[in-house]
């Protein structure tokens, strides 16, 4: 079963589709919006990643989401399930394909700590960066149950490295 899509290269203009998206997406969380982060693999710069922008948008209560439904989905967002109490998560597609996943973090949400501190290690850790990708490429060819296996299996080097870097819930 394949992921919501292929892990490729690392794409320079990757910084800049997470810029765009963000443009368009502050104004919707104003004047909620605490601060808004690229996360996720497509912000370590020279790691292979499946070509889905992951944004952070941290805001001063996310009990109130469903007010931004209607915006979101003008921008091509739509609801994935909570990932836990104060993370929600929306996903975006264009023909078919994953391009975007946003999560709505309230400020001071555990998330937040564990993807900034996850994608800051990587960026300076070029051993662990490189060990990563080749997890990554493994789960992906070894996959059999789609993206819920693949998340679960590398789980656990994830909370390794939130560990070691003294981030854990």
């Amino acid at each position: 079963m394949a992921l919501t899509s292929f892990i490729t290269a690392y794409d320079p203009r990757w910084p800049q589709r997470y810029a765009e998206a963000a443009g368009c997406l502050a104004p919707i969380f104003a004047p909620s919006l605490v601060e808004m982060h690229h996360v996720g693999s497509t912000a370590v710069p020279l790691l292979a990643a499946k070509p889905e922008i992951d944004i952070l948008a941290i805001v001063r209560t996310s009990d109130t989401a469903d007010i931004w439904l209607d915006s979101l989905g003008t921008l091509g967002f739509r609801r994935g399930g909570d990932l836990s109490p104060g993370h929600r998560f929306f996903k975006r597609d264009a023909e078919g394909v994953r391009t975007h996943k946003l999560h709505l973090c309230t400020d001071g949400h555990p998330s937040i700590a564990e993807m900034l501190g996850f994608r800051d290690y990587l960026r300076i850790n070029e051993t662990d960066r490189l060990r990563y990708e080749e997890l990554k490429l493994r789960l992906e060819r070894e996959n059999v149950a789609g993206i819920g296996e693949y998340l679960l299996r590398k789980r656990p080097f994830i909370t390794d490295i939130l560990a070691q870097i003294g981030v854990a819930r």
